[in-house]
């Protein structure tokens, strides 16, 4: 019987990892697991995350025949930082972002006589979202779990988003925008996460393996952006012209981005669904408790049979 933390903490033997280079020379690491046929999934993490945290997702998928690949952000991960130093997530503009994954979409090999997915988590669902928006990636689904299209913060949105660009401007920009991992003032980092320890202690595994990997808090910076770019994406008109089929899975109790905002864009959509988790979820549904995960996985599952087939 296969150990299911061996199967979370280890890469698959079909898998490879390799570094992309953009246009500008940057390296990004990239995961490449071709499957049976039935289509590709590309999977984009959040900010501060590593491609292996999904490693357990990704062998759900390929076991169903998908094709499944992924790359680290630059700036975090195994694709360098774009900051001194190398445990803040610092970033001056989204837009780099989607450059890059504009560019690996087009250059992706995955067959077009077959379904390609796109599917995001956290700042990766935004930055989904904001490819479509924008016509550089043409996926036939989307998938958006826990999407960052706002922020949580404790004095709001509106307020947060001011402080943010006000602290950014009145020192350096790169500098962390508190000392923590992902928000000031949590008690424990893993009950903003998921309940499940197993799951969460896999992070830690692959740091211990290469200390390089790990980052922590994100500068003024990149808050000021989250805060403007998401506000933007909200009042983009596009949204009512997007004919991509979105599912968006969304944490109520999510304490690091806004399910609201969520709720609020997908409904904007012309082709998009909406699954809503309770107080047993936190803001990694696919690394949840297996409730939670296997709902997540079987929505996912529903809407791929319906809408890539």
């Amino acid at each position: 019987m296969t150990n299911p933390a061996a199967l979370r903490r280890t890469l698959p033997s079909g898998a490879r990892v390799s570094h992309w280079t953009a246009a500008d020379g940057w390296p990004l690491r990239r995961f490449d697991w071709p499957g049976a046929g039935r289509g590709a999934i590309l999977f984009q993490t959040g900010r501060g995350d590593i491609f292996e945290k999904y490693l357990e997702s990704f062998a759900y998928w390929h076991a169903q025949g998908w094709s499944v690949s992924a790359f680290d952000w630059r700036g975090q991960g195994g694709s360098g930082r774009l900051g001194a130093n190398p445990h803040v997530g610092h970033c001056d503009d989204f837009a780099p972002w989607i450059a890059d994954l504009a560019a690996i979409w087009a250059q992706w090999d995955a067959p077009r006589d077959r379904p390609r997915v796109i599917m995001g988590h956290s700042m990766g669902g935004y930055l989904t979202l904001a490819a479509l928006l924008e016509g550089v990636v043409d996926a036939d689904a989307a998938v958006l779990i826990a999407p960052m299209l706002g922020l949580r913060s404790p004095v709001g949105a509106w307020a947060g988003g001011k402080v943010a660009a006000l602290m950014r401007r009145l020192g350096d920009p790169a500098r962390a925008a508190w000392k923590g991992h992902e928000r000031p003032g949590a008690p424990d980092r893993r009950v903003l996460l998921t309940a499940d320890a197993d799951r969460y202690a896999d992070e830690d595994f692959f740091y211990a393996a290469d200390p390089s990997l790990r980052l922590g808090p994100p500068s003024w910076a990149w808050l000021a952006e989250a805060f403007a770019a998401t506000a933007r994406l909200r009042a983009n008109p596009q949204l009512a012209t997007l004919h991509t089929p979105v599912l968006t899975l969304v944490a109520e109790a999510d304490r690091l981005v806004d399910p609201r905002a969520a709720a609020t864009v997908t409904a904007r959509l012309p082709d998009a669904r909406l699954v809503r988790f309770g107080a047993e979820s936190a803001h990694e549904i696919l690394r949840e408790a297996d409730p939670v995960r296997d709902r997540a996985l079987a929505a996912i599952d529903t809407f791929l049979a319906e809408r890539a087939a």
